[in-house]
């Protein structure tokens, strides 16, 4: 194995581990306030975007890297989207005094 397809391995372990932490943290305090939907779904369509391009279709690397990143990120968003709270729904909920 040569040092370059070494180094690739890097973002291929990172930039899942990454993911699941913030899909770990949606999965455990069922709230996504702060956790913007657009930047995930962005980084999903960037990954898969991105391994298209590298035509490095069957090489571990990409497919770690790449798009299982871009599926987790694709639960992360449905996650913050069904944990999205709704305020107009919140507001009527209360009860006037």
């Amino acid at each position: 194995m040569s040092f370059v397809e070494l180094v690739g391995y890097i973002p291929a372990i990172i930039f899942p581990v990454a993911t699941l932490m913030q899909l770990f943290h949606l999965l455990r305090t069922k709230e996504s306030a702060g956790v913007p939907a657009l930047t995930w779904a962005a980084f999903a369509i960037g990954n898969i975007s991105l391994y298209i391009y590298a035509e490095k279709y069957l090489e571990l690397q990409s497919i770690l890297g790449q798009l299982a990143t871009a599926a987790l990120q694709i639960y992360v968003v449905m996650l913050i989207l069904k944990y999205r709270k709704k305020p107009a729904l919140a507001a009527n909920s209360t009860t006037p005094e």
